[in-house]
């Protein structure tokens, strides 16, 4: 999902820096981390970047030319299929090491380059590794950063190493303007590394931690598209469970009946009703149950077939539906006290995480906080608004604005995620089609299924 790529001097600790940002991102719900680095030893094009470095033979054009080539191909057919899937890709150098040794030093401008460049991935989250030049030249020509003097590079002297660092310097504080699309990313540096390990990974973690708990959306690829790439395992886990644990012959199927014959207004009133928000404040959980961490929490349980514990709970939420591990130990604690989930003795020998269960009378409302997740801030804000009105006004409230005018497009594009993501989970109703336009979700949200007849209570 997210891009995050190293940039600094030679001899500036890149490399420590990207490995200790893999051992570091691991800690977050991503499916998984990858290393990688610019230009690719491994490929054709990155071995010819690489040359035209070590030799120094070719013009800027010449040598940009070939780091542009080598990025392209990295980018679209090993970095973008991985950020779909909901990964993180932490790469040793991109993009802004040809803005500045190839931009700035080979005074090609950063425009040209950025031209170059412009169908690549766009990083992130760009971490600038600084170092003072002549201990960054010390480190190389002590072997400390080289293992052999084989692999020296034209760029390797302290006079040029100072106009790389101006270089970053003049990028990341607006004198020299980054070109589009690099203008997005989110940079930050310089972070200083003159000092031990320990001191770096504390650097590193605080500007990680700041850059996930902000939840920014990825500039590479879509994030409820993501996020619908990694619920499909779950609800391919859940369609193998035919039926409600412990439920009558004649229930519906867990993956079709999950609105148990309410509409979503009603469980959204429901869910108000069963959550005291006195006691939540108390216990430094949110007031409402419309919350993201708790949507995530209890949107990720209602889709685990099973007893789960947190770091499982965890690692499903994904990178869109992301919590810290903290809150949702605090907030199942509160949620187990408040029976919204029930303990269940864990039968791995000698376990000793406590497993746990949403409650089958509160599974449709963590699937509905799944369905609707793409307009849960819309639907919180109405609610902010009218803190008295009936559930069933709100959707339609959002959609149709009062002026009369279409809905905004941000809104009308999470209309149409929220309708993918009930083809994924179904209507929710039993023998109920799935809403394929605005007219047909409003009608589901607002409208109870009919209530089927016993017609043998009738029979003579």
């Amino acid at each position: 999902m997210y891009l995050i790529t190293v940039e600094g001097g030679d001899g500036s600790g890149k490399g420590e820096a990207a490995r200790i940002l893999l051992e570091l991102a691991a800690e977050y719900p991503f499916p998984d981390v990858h290393a990688t680095h610019e230009p690719r030893r491994h490929s054709e094009l990155g071995k010819l970047a690489l040359t035209s470095v070590k030799f120094g033979d070719k013009t800027p054009l010449q040598e940009a030319g070939l780091f542009a080539a080598d990025r392209l191909d990295h980018s679209h057919t090993w970095i973008r299929p991985l950020l779909q899937q909901g990964h993180v890709v932490v790469s040793d150098r991109n993009i802004h090491s040809s803005l500045i040794y190839q931009g700035i030093v080979g005074k090609l401008g950063v425009e040209q380059v950025g031209k170059m460049n412009a169908a690549a991935m766009i990083p992130d989250l760009v971490l600038w590794i600084d170092c003072d030049p002549d201990k960054a030249m010390k480190r190389i020509q002590s072997g400390t950063l080289r293992m052999s003097s084989e692999k020296q590079e034209y760029f390797e002297t302290a006079e040029i190493q100072r106009t790389i660092r101006q270089g970053f310097i003049d990028l990341l504080s607006g004198e020299i303007k980054a070109p589009s699309p690099f203008d997005k990313c989110c940079v930050v540096g310089p972070i200083l590394n003159e000092g031990g390990l320990d001191e770096l990974k504390n650097k590193l973690r605080k500007e990680l931690r700041s850059f996930f708990n902000r939840k920014p959306a990825p500039l590479n690829v879509v994030a409820d598209e993501v996020d619908r790439y990694l619920l499909r395992t779950l609800v391919s886990d859940v369609k193998k469970q035919t039926r409600l644990p412990g439920a009558p012959q004649d229930k519906t199927a867990i993956h079709i009946g999950w609105l148990s014959g309410r509409s979503p207004a009603q469980w959204m009133h429901y869910a108000e009703q069963k959550w005291d928000p006195v006691n939540a404040a108390e216990h430094d959980v949110p007031a409402t149950p419309h919350a993201q961490s708790c949507w995530s929490v209890l949107g990720t349980l209602s889709l685990i077939v099973g007893s789960s514990e947190v770091p499982r709970l965890h690692k499903a939420f994904g990178p869109h539906r992301m919590v810290t591990q903290r809150h949702t130990q605090r907030l199942i604690k509160w949620l187990e006290k408040n029976r919204w989930i029930h303990k269940q003795q864990s039968h791995v020998p000698f376990a000793e995480a406590q497993v746990f269960k949403l409650r089958d009378e509160r599974l449709g409302y963590g699937r509905l906080a799944l369905a609707m997740w793409p307009l849960r801030s819309q639907l919180t804000s109405w609610r902010r608004s009218n803190p008295n009105e009936d559930w069933q006004l709100a959707l339609r409230s959002i959609i149709e604005p009062a002026d009369g005018r279409q809905p905004n497009p941000a809104v009308r594009k999470s209309i149409q995620f929220i309708i993918k993501r009930l083809e994924m989970l179904s209507s929710g109703h039993e023998e109920c089609p799935i809403p394929s336009n605005i007219e047909e979700l409003l009608a589901w949200w607002e409208t109870p299924p009919p209530q089927k007849r016993d017609y043998s209570s009738s029979i003579n």
